[in-house]
């Protein structure tokens, strides 16, 4: 089973990457985040062609989450269970051949110590309350997406500048500590140990170019599912290509 997460900035804008990553790379489940459409104006034909189910949880220029899959998936939460955030399409979860899959677009926090900020810290709290109520530990579960945190000083191109910065302070890592602390395991560590390994580059100053990027889209395992994982890597190619997104796949694969 192969399942990979992906913030693709605008599905309508990069839907010619979408098609042609899927193609080639043919997962069994992809997270997306930052959809940016609707759901009646999700391409849901397109993607049904290349045998794919769609479960999307989408708002209009902003946010907006989905799971693809091969098979249908079971159990589909969109957002927070009795909390109405029409605003604020960034939580979608289902079931897929018997693993939770939590896909997520934790929010950016804009500047550290801003409203918005707190708004994040606020989100990621409640996101480990939703595990500590909904899910056992000793199931397979998965949690993905764009958590707009860069978890430690290795993931990140320059961290004396980031220091204190949005998605490298103190207070969002150790928000997503308490989160990962919950029964999770980081995929991508478990197979790469070395600094310089990235998933997200700004456009400006030519950062992909110069590998100055933050990594801070993620797959998480419960332990039972961690057992399985054969490989995890960020496939950097289609930000080499033309139009891209700002973030780069991350596929994890399971025996």
């Amino acid at each position: 089973m192969k399942i990979a997460t992906w913030n693709v900035n605008s599905i309508i804008a990069r839907l010619p990457h979408l098609t042609r990553w899927l193609d080639s790379v043919q997962p069994d489940v992809l997270c997306l985040q930052e959809t940016k459409c609707t759901d009646d104006k999700f391409p849901v034909d397109v993607l049904r062609e290349r045998g794919y189910s769609c479960i999307t949880f989408g708002q209009q220029s902003y946010n907006g989450v989905a799971i693809l899959s091969r098979g249908e998936g079971e159990n589909a939460q969109r957002g927070y269970p009795g909390v109405e955030e029409a605003t604020h399409a960034r939580l979608l979860s289902a079931r897929f051949a018997g693993v939770d899959i939590v896909n997520v677009y934790i929010p950016n926090g804009q500047a550290v110590g801003s409203e918005k900020f707190e708004f994040k810290l606020d989100w990621m709290r409640r996101l480990r309350s939703f595990f500590e109520t909904r899910y056992q530990q000793t199931n397979p579960i998965l949690l993905c997406g764009d958590f707009n945190v860069a978890p430690e000083d290795r993931d990140v191109h320059n961290p004396q500048l980031w220091q204190e910065r949005i998605m490298c302070s103190q207070a969002e890592r150790e928000a997503l500590a308490r989160i990962k602390a919950w029964g999770f395991d980081d995929c991508f560590r478990r197979h790469h140990e070395e600094a310089g390994k990235f998933s997200w580059w700004d456009y400006r100053a030519g950062a992909f170019r110069r590998n100055h990027g933050l990594r801070i889209d993620h797959i998480w395992t419960s332990a039972s599912l961690t057992a399985s994982n054969l490989n995890t890597w960020i496939d950097i190619e289609p930000r080499t290509w033309e139009r891209p997104s700002d973030h780069a796949p991350v596929v994890a694969e399971f025996g």
